[in-house]
């Protein structure tokens, strides 16, 4: 009986999306490929003094993406440190420098780590004028960066051009998010989610008590949290509290919007290179990730209560009544698989099982489906390396999509592989080493033993992936473990993108392939291989920390 609601909403979310699949993929292909800018565009561009149909190397494309993300740090470094002179502050005091640092890289880097409790320490001027414009912009980053590798793949004429930056950050934004968002802040207001300026509201309880309420534009915030896989909540409490997330219905309407843009960007990608057989592929390979998480996640939940009659109904402990095991457990499947990282129930609660299915969720590199953007293009760089493997395996052409595979993509890609990994082990090793930072993580674990250093694993993993959830238990505002942290998340961010963008300047330099052996990449035979090569580059690196993490502790129990 467990399972039929478990199969129920899944079913109902796949469908919402296989019938947005088409529609939204297409639009997103036509939006990054329309020849025509709009008015409110052509003003941007006037503004910034950039020539919109000047086509842009992968350096020059990397440079303006670093250029736009130093001005925006810089902006939303400053609202912070001064957010108590601007208007609607709260009477909230100036955040630290450290603090400042951690929260302006983890939203630059659409990560949204928070060491804070955003109500009780972010003014609205600072929440909606600094947090929330880098939750647009910072996805409109990692969709133009994707946009940028899917046109070095269907460059045809050897041409090295990928675009223009600042129109796919134009044109995301401004055709794709703000409109999604739009209507999406609409429905969540519907569904209960508050929008307003009041501040905090002191109400007599039921009891005979004072309590404060605390208000804020909310829904407006949200929307664009849970459609740009962004994951900062607006309380601490993310979307386990019922003013961000009130009912059911607004519950699986966000794991939605999580879902949206990562799962039709396939789509995109078989629009813009003339093969739908290509994104196919690829939403195959994300959808089977997606249910090999879900599936043994929500077993390990319905039976963590053991056999204890009172249980039955499974380990309900840091879930929410209002959406059970199956829509805690299905949305935190979608936010650890995204780079969303909002949570509606405490991760740090799940059973030890089924936190380890969570943190494998993310070390599998954020592709199932991986993040508005990132997703796809970390998949396409799976993608050639699977295409190369099988093609030494057969004694074919390692080409994909009319694109030879040789020397100088292997070794962009096989970086790219390592990068998140190495920061994230070498991260925690390295602040073990210096004693100071090891004194600061163990003073800010909530457990000891095997659950206390799955805490650090998954906030390092966090951190390295862009992902910005956290266990719960571990307290990470600290001065050297918000540097440690806020250093992990940029490079996560912008080492991938450089290596990336410089995949898609050496695949747009070249002509298509001619050769009669290309690999039949769209069958389910490449699909099956492509999936257990994610698990193999993902399980090895980290297994002696799920040993003594997860592992250990489930077996205790």
């Amino acid at each position: 009986m467990h399972w039929f609601p478990a199969a129920a909403g899944f079913l109902t979310l796949a469908l919402v999306l296989a019938i947005l699949y088409r529609p939204l993929g297409d639009y997103m292909a036509w939006v990054f490929t329309s020849k025509q800018h709009w008015r409110i565009e052509q003003l941007c561009y006037r503004l910034a003094g950039v020539d919109p149909d000047r086509h842009q190397s992968w350096r020059a494309y990397f440079k303006s993406i670093i250029a736009f993300s130093v001005v925006g740090f810089i902006l939303l470094f400053l609202i912070l440190r001064l957010q108590h002179v601007l208007p609607y502050s709260l009477g909230m005091p100036p955040m630290s420098a450290d603090l400042a640092f951690n929260t302006v890289a983890s939203f630059v880097a659409n990560t949204n780590w928070q060491s804070y409790s955003p109500e009780q320490t972010v003014g609205y001027f600072a929440q909606a004028a600094g947090l929330t414009v880098q939750n647009f912009v910072s996805t409109a980053v990692s969709m133009a960066v994707a946009v940028a590798l899917i046109r070095g793949i269907s460059s045809r004429g050897g041409r090295s051009g990928l675009g223009n930056f600042w129109v796919d950050l134009v044109r995301a934004n401004l055709r794709i998010l703000l409109p999604i968002s739009i209507v999406a802040a609409v429905l969540l207001l519907a569904g209960g989610v508050i929008q307003n300026l009041t501040g905090f509201t002191d109400i007599e309880s039921v009891a005979g008590l004072t309590q404060t309420l605390p208000g804020g534009p909310v829904a407006s915030q949200e929307a664009i949290k849970m459609l740009g896989t962004n994951g900062g909540g607006f309380f601490n409490a993310n979307s386990a509290h019922p003013f961000e997330n009130p009912t059911p219905w607004t519950n699986t309407f966000q794991t939605l919007l999580l879902l949206l843009i990562p799962f039709t960007m396939p789509r995109t990608v078989g629009t813009m290179v003339g093969d739908q057989r290509a994104g196919y592929a690829l939403l195959a390979t994300m959808a089977m990730l997606f249910v090999l998480i879900y599936v043994p996640l929500t077993g390990f939940e319905f039976a963590g209560a053991g056999t204890a009659p009172e249980l039955a109904g499974g380990a309900m402990e840091g879930k929410e009544q209002r959406f059970g095991i199956v829509g805690s457990t299905l949305f935190a499947t979608a936010t650890t698989g995204t780079t969303g990282g909002a949570v509606n129930s405490m991760h740090g609660s799940y059973t030890a099982f089924g936190g380890l299915m969570l943190m494998f969720d993310m070390m599998l590199g954020e592709v199932a489906p991986g993040g508005a953007g990132s997703g796809i293009y970390t998949m396409l760089v799976l993608m050639v390396i699977a295409v190369f493997l099988t093609a030494l395996l057969l004694g074919r052409a390692p080409v994909y999509l009319g694109k030879r595979l040789g020397v100088r993509e292997m070794k962009l890609v096989s970086i790219a592989i390592l990068v998140m990994p190495t920061l994230a082990i070498g991260g925690i090793a390295v602040s073990f080493a210096i004693p100071s930072v090891q004194a600061e993580i163990v003073s800010s674990m909530g457990n000891d033993g095997s659950h206390g250093l799955s805490e650090v694993v998954y906030a390092f993993v966090s951190a390295a992936i862009n992902n910005g959830s956290a266990f719960a238990g571990l307290s990470a505002n600290t001065p050297l473990l918000n540097i440690v942290l806020g250093i992990v998340i940029l490079l996560g961010r912008f080492i991938p993108i450089v290596l990336v963008l410089a995949l898609a300047g050496s695949l747009s330099l070249q002509g298509k392939a001619e050769s009669t052996l290309e690999l039949p990449l769209h069958r389910p035979q490449f699909v099956g291989l492509l999936v257990a090569l994610i698990v193999f580059i993902a399980v090895p690196m980290f297994v002696p920390y799920l040993l003594v993490g997860p592992f250990a502790e489930g077996f205790v129990q």
